[in-house]
Protein backbone atom coordinates (compact mmCIF):
# COMPACT_ATOMS: atom_id res chain seq x y z
CA UNK A 1 0.00 0.00 0.00
CA UNK A 2 0.60 3.59 -0.98
CA UNK A 3 -0.12 6.17 1.26
CA UNK A 4 0.85 10.11 0.78
CA UNK A 5 0.81 12.62 3.42
CA UNK A 6 -0.26 16.01 2.18
CA UNK A 7 -1.08 19.74 3.66
CA UNK A 8 0.24 23.22 3.27
CA UNK A 9 2.83 24.92 5.34
CA UNK A 10 2.08 24.47 8.88
CA UNK A 11 -0.10 21.28 8.80
CA UNK A 12 1.93 19.05 10.50
CA UNK A 13 1.77 16.08 7.81
CA UNK A 14 5.20 15.26 8.11
CA UNK A 15 4.39 14.16 12.55
CA UNK A 16 1.92 12.59 11.79
CA UNK A 17 3.81 10.52 9.35
CA UNK A 18 6.40 9.59 11.51
CA UNK A 19 3.77 8.56 14.25
CA UNK A 20 1.47 6.64 12.13
CA UNK A 21 5.47 4.93 10.80
CA UNK A 22 5.80 4.01 14.40
CA UNK A 23 2.39 2.87 14.78
CA UNK A 24 2.33 0.55 12.05
CA UNK A 25 6.33 -1.12 13.09
CA UNK A 26 5.19 -1.53 16.59
CA UNK A 27 2.07 -3.87 14.36
CA UNK A 28 4.68 -5.71 12.74
CA UNK A 29 4.15 -4.01 9.37
CA UNK A 30 7.30 -3.50 6.74
CA UNK A 31 6.62 0.30 6.50
CA UNK A 32 9.06 2.45 4.69
CA UNK A 33 9.07 6.16 5.09
CA UNK A 34 10.48 9.07 2.12
CA UNK A 35 9.97 12.55 1.72
CA UNK A 36 9.88 14.85 -1.34
CA UNK A 37 11.55 16.12 -2.35
CA UNK A 38 14.30 13.72 -1.11
CA UNK A 39 14.20 10.25 -0.03
CA UNK A 40 17.92 9.33 -1.35
CA UNK A 41 21.30 11.16 -1.66
CA UNK A 42 20.84 11.93 -4.72
CA UNK A 43 17.44 13.64 -4.42
CA UNK A 44 18.54 15.14 -0.92
CA UNK A 45 21.17 17.02 -2.65
CA UNK A 46 18.38 18.40 -4.88
CA UNK A 47 15.99 19.17 -1.94
CA UNK A 48 19.26 21.41 -0.58
CA UNK A 49 19.22 23.60 -3.55
CA UNK A 50 15.45 23.76 -3.65
CA UNK A 51 14.67 24.43 0.05
CA UNK A 52 17.24 27.09 0.27
CA UNK A 53 15.63 30.38 1.30
CA UNK A 54 18.52 32.50 -0.66
CA UNK A 55 18.36 30.55 -3.92
CA UNK A 56 15.89 32.19 -6.15
CA UNK A 57 14.75 30.37 -9.54
CA UNK A 58 12.40 30.34 -12.41
CA UNK A 59 9.38 28.38 -11.79
CA UNK A 60 9.99 26.08 -14.37
CA UNK A 61 13.27 25.59 -13.24
CA UNK A 62 11.55 24.72 -9.61
CA UNK A 63 9.69 22.11 -11.32
CA UNK A 64 12.20 20.19 -13.08
CA UNK A 65 14.31 20.10 -10.07
CA UNK A 66 11.19 19.02 -8.12
CA UNK A 67 10.53 16.64 -10.97
CA UNK A 68 13.89 14.89 -11.22
CA UNK A 69 13.93 14.18 -7.10
CA UNK A 70 10.59 12.54 -7.32
CA UNK A 71 11.55 10.22 -10.50
CA UNK A 72 14.74 9.11 -8.39
CA UNK A 73 12.87 8.71 -4.98
CA UNK A 74 10.70 6.49 -7.16
CA UNK A 75 13.12 4.51 -8.98
CA UNK A 76 15.75 3.81 -5.76
CA UNK A 77 12.78 3.51 -2.83
CA UNK A 78 9.30 3.66 -3.42
CA UNK A 79 8.58 0.88 -6.89
CA UNK A 80 11.38 -1.48 -4.61
CA UNK A 81 9.27 -1.13 -1.74
CA UNK A 82 5.95 -1.73 -2.99
CA UNK A 83 7.38 -4.53 -5.14
CA UNK A 84 8.40 -6.61 -2.36
CA UNK A 85 4.95 -5.78 -0.23
CA UNK A 86 5.93 -2.85 2.08
CA UNK A 87 3.46 -0.31 3.31
CA UNK A 88 4.97 2.90 1.68
CA UNK A 89 4.36 6.25 3.27
CA UNK A 90 5.55 9.21 1.49
CA UNK A 91 5.76 13.33 2.87
CA UNK A 92 4.18 14.74 -0.37
CA UNK A 93 4.47 13.56 -3.51
CA UNK A 94 2.40 14.56 -7.32
CA UNK A 95 -0.22 15.87 -5.49
CA UNK A 96 2.33 18.64 -4.50
CA UNK A 97 3.24 19.26 -7.54
CA UNK A 98 -0.48 20.62 -8.53
CA UNK A 99 -0.98 22.17 -5.70
CA UNK A 100 2.55 24.30 -5.41
CA UNK A 101 3.48 24.77 -8.81
CA UNK A 102 -0.16 24.47 -10.78
CA UNK A 103 -2.45 26.20 -8.38
CA UNK A 104 0.72 28.06 -6.43
CA UNK A 105 2.51 28.94 -9.33
CA UNK A 106 0.34 28.91 -11.84
CA UNK A 107 1.66 26.47 -14.00
CA UNK A 108 -0.75 24.43 -16.46
CA UNK A 109 -2.26 21.72 -14.75
CA UNK A 110 -2.69 19.06 -17.83
CA UNK A 111 0.83 19.71 -18.10
CA UNK A 112 1.84 18.94 -15.00
CA UNK A 113 -0.25 16.33 -14.53
CA UNK A 114 1.31 14.75 -17.95
CA UNK A 115 4.94 15.40 -16.05
CA UNK A 116 4.15 13.75 -13.08
CA UNK A 117 2.42 10.59 -14.58
CA UNK A 118 5.91 10.39 -16.92
CA UNK A 119 8.45 10.45 -13.93
CA UNK A 120 6.65 8.25 -12.06
CA UNK A 121 5.42 5.61 -14.24
CA UNK A 122 2.26 6.34 -13.53
CA UNK A 123 2.23 5.47 -10.00
CA UNK A 124 -0.61 6.98 -7.81
CA UNK A 125 -1.08 6.57 -4.46
CA UNK A 126 -3.59 4.10 -3.21
CA UNK A 127 -4.71 6.91 -0.12
CA UNK A 128 -3.64 10.54 0.29
CA UNK A 129 -4.49 12.25 3.72
CA UNK A 130 -4.47 15.53 3.43
CA UNK A 131 -3.90 17.77 6.53
CA UNK A 132 -5.98 21.32 6.26
CA UNK A 133 -5.30 24.29 7.85
CA UNK A 134 -6.24 27.98 7.49
CA UNK A 135 -3.21 29.27 5.09
CA UNK A 136 -2.63 31.91 7.94
CA UNK A 137 -2.55 30.01 11.05
CA UNK A 138 -0.58 27.29 9.44
CA UNK A 139 2.12 30.23 8.44
CA UNK A 140 2.13 31.31 11.40
CA UNK A 141 3.16 27.25 12.60
CA UNK A 142 5.54 27.36 9.65
CA UNK A 143 7.55 30.31 10.53
CA UNK A 144 7.72 29.79 14.14
CA UNK A 145 9.06 26.13 13.49
CA UNK A 146 11.60 27.72 11.28
CA UNK A 147 13.09 30.98 13.27
CA UNK A 148 15.77 28.95 14.49
CA UNK A 149 16.36 27.01 11.50
CA UNK A 150 18.73 26.68 8.88
CA UNK A 151 17.98 28.92 5.55
CA UNK A 152 17.37 25.86 3.52
CA UNK A 153 14.16 25.53 5.66
CA UNK A 154 12.48 28.93 4.60
CA UNK A 155 12.31 29.13 0.80
CA UNK A 156 7.80 28.49 0.85
CA UNK A 157 7.25 30.14 4.05
CA UNK A 158 8.30 33.13 2.54
CA UNK A 159 6.15 33.59 0.34
CA UNK A 160 2.99 36.09 0.56
CA UNK A 161 -0.04 34.78 2.27
CA UNK A 162 -1.93 34.83 -1.37
CA UNK A 163 0.42 31.92 -2.29
CA UNK A 164 -0.50 29.78 0.27
CA UNK A 165 -4.20 30.60 0.13
CA UNK A 166 -3.86 29.24 -3.94
CA UNK A 167 -2.16 26.35 -2.49
CA UNK A 168 -4.51 25.30 -0.07
CA UNK A 169 -7.62 25.97 -2.28
CA UNK A 170 -5.78 23.97 -4.75
CA UNK A 171 -5.46 20.94 -2.31
CA UNK A 172 -9.20 21.32 -1.43
CA UNK A 173 -10.11 21.04 -5.01
CA UNK A 174 -7.79 17.84 -6.07
CA UNK A 175 -9.74 16.27 -2.61
CA UNK A 176 -13.35 17.27 -3.91
CA UNK A 177 -12.08 15.77 -7.44
CA UNK A 178 -11.27 12.32 -6.19
CA UNK A 179 -12.86 11.15 -2.87
CA UNK A 180 -12.26 7.59 -3.41
CA UNK A 181 -8.40 8.18 -2.85
CA UNK A 182 -8.11 11.55 -0.49
CA UNK A 183 -9.59 11.81 3.03
CA UNK A 184 -9.22 15.55 4.24
CA UNK A 185 -8.23 15.40 8.18
CA UNK A 186 -8.73 19.04 9.90
CA UNK A 187 -5.36 19.71 11.39
CA UNK A 188 -5.76 21.90 13.82
CA UNK A 189 -6.03 21.25 17.03
CA UNK A 190 -3.11 19.48 19.34
CA UNK A 191 -0.76 16.57 17.77
CA UNK A 192 -2.88 13.95 19.75
CA UNK A 193 -5.86 15.31 18.27
CA UNK A 194 -5.21 15.22 15.07
CA UNK A 195 -3.41 11.49 15.27
CA UNK A 196 -6.02 10.40 17.02
CA UNK A 197 -8.09 11.77 13.72
CA UNK A 198 -5.80 10.27 11.30
CA UNK A 199 -5.85 6.74 13.31
CA UNK A 200 -9.32 6.86 12.89
CA UNK A 201 -9.03 7.39 8.86
CA UNK A 202 -6.94 4.70 8.48
CA UNK A 203 -8.95 1.84 10.25
CA UNK A 204 -11.69 3.15 8.09
CA UNK A 205 -9.87 3.02 5.37
CA UNK A 206 -6.57 0.74 4.99
CA UNK A 207 -7.71 -1.81 8.57
CA UNK A 208 -5.26 -4.42 7.34
CA UNK A 209 -2.47 -2.24 7.95
CA UNK A 210 -3.47 -0.66 11.35
CA UNK A 211 -3.38 -3.51 13.63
Amino acid sequence: MFITFEGPEGSGKTTQLQRVAARLREGGVDCVTTKEPGGTPLADQIRAILLRSENTMDRLTELLLYAASRRQNVVEVIRPALERGAVVLCDRFTDATLAYQGFGRLLDLDRLRTLNDWVTDSLVPHLTLLFDIEEEKGLRRARSRNATATKDEGRFEAEDVRFHRRVREGYLALALAEPDRFVTIDASGSIDEVFARTLAVLEQRAPEIVR
